[in-house]
């Protein structure tokens, strides 16, 4: 089961998450995500421990606990797509847009093509 860890401080490195962790089950990864730009955390990470039994315990065990001196979050990981937020936006990006091609704003489409639309 994959665990997500939030609320850490910036200077929590994996060892740290590799140390908590490894007292309730086997690891079979730990990542701490990092900004791709500047390598610094991100204030969250993932750990995955290899029985359901043994994540659960520690999620129970670890949640509201002070790690480097800052209350974690620790709950199951959730899939990117049940998110909600960052779901599906209904499907055509941008502005708001037509579907004949022009933008939201139908006034100044209409300027454009001297107040005849184009089907």
């Amino acid at each position: 089961m994959k665990i997500y860890i939030g609320n850490l401080t910036y200077d929590t490195t994996e060892e740290d998450l590799n140390q908590v962790f490894e007292s309730y089950g086997k690891l079979e990864s730990c990542t701490l995500v990092k900004d791709n730009f500047s390598g610094r955390s991100k204030g969250f990470g993932f750990v995955e421990i290899a029985s359901d039994e043994e994540a659960k315990a520690a999620i129970e065990g670890l949640q509201g606990t002070e790690l480097n001196g800052r209350t974690v979050t620790v709950n199951e990981a959730k899939p990117k797509n049940e998110k909600g937020f960052h779901g599906n936006r209904g499907g055509r990006g941008g502005f708001g847009g037509s579907q004949d091609g022009h933008g939201g704003n139908t006034q100044s489409s209409n300027r454009r093509t001297g107040g005849a639309r184009n089907s």
